[in-house]
């Protein structure tokens, strides 16, 4: 932001036309002359200090500031004409106004082309002096705040060029976190350039991914008075413009191990909500602290570890959450903070927001990507389950079918083979009575292997996360409870991690079996709710359907492995549901509800 230029001087006070301890320098070695000019221009309201020398006149260059000199042409030590180039080398915002004896036309544009505002012949009058003197210090005035304006002038246009580039900078890439970094890096060199805001230090706190502290982050910044020049200096010898670095990110070299340190210590917890930077980032407000003092309180160890009773704080946000602070000082020049200063600092904390924010945003964006191959990777994988699914339930009944068949028959021709072989005598038919018993045996042992085979499986345990589990699981019959027209409720805490010593695979099917036959309970729609307990050291998983659910006679006969309904599939699905669940020591029921069924299982957790 560029300052307004100040009142340009033609209507003010002579004294005003002076600045801070500036004074003007009367060299005359005639002091008839000297005293009277130099009292008659203090009561005019000037400061005025005498010589009578060119030698003097250094003296007095060297002591004062001195805004105007009226000098004499004729000094006994050397003619004040060849002075004016010595003055115009040496204090170029110096008027000089040339007093000679001599009313020479040629002396007096020699003196002008050196740098002589004016040139007076004496004798003069007084009052006259004073015309010349106000107008060679209003013109002065007039040339200083022009030469002020352009440098404010061009001091916006490289503030507004590098927020410019940064914002292209911001929105045409994804910020890694180091590409932040480098970010953060370039507005930071911003915030302390000479070209910039000219903070002598500037600091960037960020709070954590918990949210839980408020950390430092980066910073740079001159560690002494003797060192403030190295890092503009760097950047001239490399030829590195702030422009250019901002655009390639050129890494400009780290000199300041203190203010890494000072950085690397701040940390400060959110639950401090009275610390100013606290209350700067929440509340969204910049705070001026001035010899250790601000309109809040100023925690003291932050003061010790800035070693700085003056700094301003501003907040860092952006329209979802606050994001952290900037600090900035004049810790070497000891500037004064102005308000334009801070103005300037939040616009460049503005960006500083948008980097940060754009940064969260690819990450979680990347853990988004990077959740959805996770599920995709998990839908293809368990693909191959479903068909298994489908397998072992065909399996299941066609072995259902097959035990319920041929099991009877078998033992009953087995059972009269025996009972004939005690009262047959003959031994060649005894031989044969002998095969039958043989083979009738054989035949039931391999039923009941075909049996344990469709039923059973050794669990190859391992110790891990259920919810996770229970939810990619849900995840495979979505398409099919969709196109029942059935809803669904998941009510698993996401903030609890459920850990069971189990075999992922078994369970898996287990859950996947007990959801399917609840979908096929609703073939004409309902709602599906899949809800967990803690109770102890085991976890209780509850599936409700709302399906035309089991009579009291069926109930009692689902699980068993020869019985079956359309309604809750082959029965074979239901026994390997009770084996499972029984060979990871829990437990697993069907309770009758008054809208639909309740599946539940329950789970030992590990350790």
């Amino acid at each position: 932001m560029i300052q307004p230029v100040e009142n340009s001087g033609t209507d003010l006070p002579l004294s005003e036309l002076l600045r801070g301890d500036e004074v003007i320098a009367l060299v005359d070695d005639d002091p008839m002359i000297r005293e009277p000019l130099a009292e008659f221009l203090q009561e005019s309201g000037l400061a005025v200090v005498e010589a009578d020398s060119a030698a003097g006149l250094r003296h007095l260059l060297s002591q004062h500031n001195v805004a105007l000199v009226l000098l004499d042409i004729g000094l006994p030590d050397q003619s004040g004409s060849e002075l004016i180039p010595e003055i115009v080398v040496s204090h170029a915002d110096l008027a000089i106004v040339m007093l000679s004896g001599v009313a020479d036309i040629h002396v007096a544009i020699e003196c002008i082309r050196s740098g002589a505002e004016d040139y007076l012949a004496k004798p003069v009058k007084f009052h006259e002096i004073l015309i010349v003197v106000r107008r060679a210090l209003v013109k002065r005035r007039l040339v200083s705040d022009n030469k002020q304006y352009q440098e404010d002038l061009e001091q916006a246009n490289f503030r507004f060029q590098l927020l410019h580039q940064l914002s292209l900078k911001i929105n045409s890439v994804y910020l890694t976190t180091t590409e932040l970094d480098k970010v953060l890096h370039a507005i930071l060199v911003g915030i302390t350039a000479n070209e910039g805001l000219r903070f002598n230090r500037a600091f960037v706190a960020l709070f954590d991914d918990a949210k839980d502290n408020l950390r430092g982050r980066l910073a740079i910044g001159p560690n002494c008075r003797e060192e403030a020049a190295i890092i503009w200096d760097e950047m001239v010898e490399k030829g590195i413009d702030f422009l250019d670095m901002v655009e390639g990110l050129h890494d400009c070299a780290a000199h300041d191990n203190s203010i890494n340190d000072i950085i690397s210590q701040l940390q400060i917890p959110v639950s401090d909500d009275q610390h100013i930077l606290i209350r700067s980032a929440m509340e969204r407000r910049s705070f001026l602290v001035t010899e250790g003092k601000a309109e809040v309180e100023v925690d003291q160890d932050l003061l010790n570890l800035l070693t700085e009773g003056n700094f301003v704080v501003v907040p860092l946000f952006s329209p979802r959450a606050a994001l952290g602070v900037i600090i900035a000082d004049n810790y070497v020049t000891r500037n004064p903070i102005k308000k334009n200063d801070i103005t300037i600092l939040e616009l460049f904390a503005s960006q500083v927001s948008l980097a940060i924010e754009h940064s969260n945003l690819h990450s979680e964006m990347q853990d988004k990507i990077s959740e959805l191959q996770q599920v995709t990777h998990e839908l293809d994988h368990n693909k191959d389950l479903l068909v298994e699914a489908e397998r072992y339930s065909a399996l299941g009944q066609m072995a259902a079918q097959m035990v319920h068949i041929l099991r009877n028959p078998i033992t009953s021709i087995g059972g009269v083979c025996r009972i004939l072989s005690k009262k047959i005598t003959n031994e060649e038919w005894s031989r044969y009575l002998d095969v039958m018993i043989k083979e009738t045996a054989r035949l039931e042992g391999t039923l009941g292997e075909l049996f344990d085979f469709v039923s059973r499986a050794e669990p190859q345990k391992s110790v891990a996360s259920l919810f996770p589990l229970i939810k990619k699981t849900l995840l495979l019959v979505q398409p099919t409870m969709i196109k029942q027209n059935i809803t669904w409720e998941v009510d698993l805490a996401d903030d609890q991690d459920i850990m069971v010593k189990m075999d992922c695979r078994q369970i898996r099917q287990m859950f996947l079996h007990i959801i399917r036959n609840a979908l096929e309970a609703m073939e004409q729609g309902g709602h599906l709710k899949v809800s967990a307990q803690v109770q102890g050291d085991h976890i209780f998983i509850r599936i409700c359907d709302t399906g035309m659910g089991l009579s009291d006679a069926n109930l009692s006969r689902a699980r068993d492995p020869f019985f079956t309904t359309k309604t809750y599939g082959s029965g074979m699905g239901l026994a390997m549901v009770d084996s499972i669940v029984e060979r990871h020591d829990g437990s697993f029921s069907l309770n009758r509800q008054e809208d639909g069924m309740e599946a539940l299982v329950v789970l030992p957790m590990a350790g």
